[in-house]
C-alpha cells in the first residue's frame, strides 16, 4: 500500500467487546509487523459502556474522523436492545457513513454491526450477513437487504459484513490477505494464535460442535481422535477399538448420539479441514488431499464438488 490507511473503530453503545477487539488485534499486529494501518477510534456517543458493563473513556467524535479513499471503518455489534429502540436517532451519523461509502471508504461491519449499515441504507440491494441469531430480524426489519445464510462474512462492493465475534477476526484477516497478500495474512494469523484461518466459504456453523451435542464419553473419544487423525484413513474395526465397542454397536450408537453416520461426519471433517488448508499458500491441492484423508486431489475435487451442489440445492429450498 503506497500510503499509511486508517482503520476506525467505531465505539457503538453496549458494543459486544470482542466484537470490536478481535479486528483490532489483527491491524494491531499487521502494523507491528511493519503494514502500513494507522488505529483510529470514534463513536458517536460522549460516553460508551460496553454490553457487559466495561465503561470506555473519551474517544474522538465520528465527525471529526477526517478519512481518505482506501480508509477502512469497522462497526462492532450491539445489543439488540438498543438497536431496536435507539438506533434509527443516529440520523446524521448515517449520513456521515453514507459519505464515506460514496468517497471510497471500505465500511466493515461485525455482528449486529450490519443493522447500522441497513439502518443507513447501504445494505438495499445488497448481499450480506449478520450472526445467525439476527439473520432473520435484519432481513425482516430491512427488506431491500439481500441477507446471506450461515456465511462468515460477505464481500459487496466497498463493503464487508460478518457473522460477529470471532467472525470479525477472519474478516480482518481476509482484509490483510488482500491488501497483503496469503503469506502476511498467515503470519499475523500465526501470530495471534489462530488455529484455523478461516474464508468466506466457510458456515457459520461448525462439524466440530455441531455434532457434539451428546453425553457419550466413548463416541466424543472417538471423534476426538478423527478430528486429530484425519489423514491415517482409519477403518471402521479401528474406530471401534478406540470406542471399546464391537463395530455393529459403534455404527448404531454413533448414529443414535450424532444424527448422523460415521462416513457422513468424517467426510465433512475432511471437507472442513480442506477448507482451511486452502489458505495456506505453500500446500498443493494434492498436499491437502493427503492431509486429510482423501485418496488424491481428484477424489477430493469431485467430494467438494458435490458437497458445494447440495447446499446450494438445499438453500434453494430454504430461501
Amino acid at each position: 500500500m503506497a500510503r499509511s490507511a486508517q482503520v476506525i473503530f467505531v465505539v457503538p453503545p453496549r458494543v459486544h467487546v470482542l466484537d470490536l477487539t478481535g479486528p483490532i488485534q489483527v491491524f494491531y499486529e499487521a502494523a507491528e509487523y511493519g503494514a502500513p494501518y494507522q488505529l483510529i477510534y470514534c463513536s458517536f456517543q460522549s460516553s460508551v459502556t460496553s454490553s457487559a458493563g466495561l465503561n470506555f473513556g473519551a474517544v474522538l467524535p465520528y465527525n471529526e474522523v477526517q478519512t481518505q479513499p482506501g480508509d477502512y471503518i469497522f462497526l462492532p455489534g450491539m445489543e439488540m436492545e438498543y438497536i431496536r429502540s435507539a438506533l434509527n436517532e443516529e440520523t446524521i451519523f448515517f449520513d456521515w457513513l453514507q459519505q464515506q461509502q460514496a468517497k471510497g471508504v471500505y465500511l466493515c461491519s461485525v455482528c449486529t454491526g450490519a443493522f447500522i449499515l441497513a439502518q443507513a441504507g447501504l445494505l438495499d440491494g445488497r448481499k450480506c450477513t449478520t450472526h445467525w441469531k439476527r439473520i432473520d430480524e435484519l432481513q425482516a426489519t430491512y427488506p431491500k437487504v439481500v441477507a446471506q445464510t450461515d456465511r462468515l462474512f460477505v464481500k459487496d462492493g466497498n463493503l464487508y459484513t460478518s457473522a460477529g465475534i470471532t467472525a470479525g477476526i477472519d474478516l480482518a484477516l481476509a482484509i490483510l490477505e488482500e491488501q497483503e497478500g496469503p503469506l502476511f495474512a498467515t503470519k499475523i494469523a500465526r501470530e495471534l494464535v489462530v488455529y484455523f484461518r478461516r474464508g468466506a466459504e466457510h458456515t457459520q456453523k461448525s462439524v466440530y460442535l455441531d455434532y457434539r451435542n451428546h453425553m457419550n464419553v466413548a463416541i466424543h473419544q472417538m471423534q476426538d481422535w478423527l478430528i486429530a487423525n484425519l489423514e491415517a484413513k482409519a477403518t471402521l474395526e479401528d474406530l471401534a477399538e478406540i470406542a471399546n465397542m464391537s463395530t455393529r454397536n459403534l455404527t448404531r450408537i454413533f448414529r443414535k448420539e450424532t444424527g448422523t453416520t460415521i462416513h457422513d461426519y468424517t467426510t465433512q471433517l475432511r471437507l472442513e479441514l480442506a477448507r482451511t488448508l486452502q489458505h495456506n499458500p505453500g500446500m498443493t491441492m494434492e498436499a491437502i488431499a493427503a492431509k486429510c484423508g482423501f485418496q488424491d486431489a481428484r477424489q477430493l475435487r469431485r467430494i467438494w464438488q458435490k458437497s458445494n451442489t447440495t447446499a446450494t440445492v438445499r438453500q434453494s429450498f430454504t430461501s
